[in-house]
């Protein structure tokens, strides 16, 4: 067994995942689901930028609380307000978006794992002194990324959940 398949059948006592979910689309629940059966508390995170936003942070968290979220803690949404740029060379930048995370991070400890489709995962887990976990990265399970709802939204409406399908529908064509 791999390192790999190790890190996604283990059980972790809290996981992140951090993403921009602009707009949250069905691979985003399927990692989402994924992550939160091997976590006993799961915490997303929708990243928010007003210069860079299609959709508003405020909603698009509102979404995946509603989708995802749990009255006991064991998944929770959170909006992550900032105007930081993403230069993964930077360590300064680095350090800031760290420090953003931490002072948003609602559990004393973790998170223990970091789960993402995308490669960055491993550099901010391990920032994070979590271990990273990689989902589904060639997208197979749900083949949609954001950036191609945000292409052509007509086209990809079967893959986004109804409220989010109802506010694109309302909003983008």
């Amino acid at each position: 067994m791999t390192e790999a398949s190790r890190r996604a059948e283990r059980r972790y006592p809290t996981g992140l995942i951090v993403g921009r979910f602009d707009p949250p689309h069905l691979g985003h629940s399927f990692m989402i689901e994924w992550a939160q059966r091997r976590c006993d508390r799961l915490v997303v995170f929708v990243n928010s930028s007003v210069e860079r936003d299609a959709a508003p942070g405020g909603l698009r968290a509102g979404w995946l609380g509603e989708l995802h979220g749990t009255d006991d803690g064991a998944v929770s949404v959170f909006e992550v307000r900032h105007s930081l740029a993403t230069d993964f060379g930077d360590e300064e930048l680095w350090q800031r978006w760290i420090d953003l995370f931490r002072s948003h991070w609602p559990h004393g400890d973790g998170p223990h794992a970091v789960f993402s489709s995308d490669e960055y995962v491993v550099e901010l887990a391990h920032r994070l002194g979590a271990e990273h976990v990689v989902v589904d990265a060639e997208r197979t399970s749900v083949p949609i990324s954001a950036t191609e709802v945000r292409n052509d939204p007509g086209r990809h409406l079967d893959r986004l959940a109804p409220p989010v399908r109802v506010w694109v529908e309302s909003n983008w064509l």
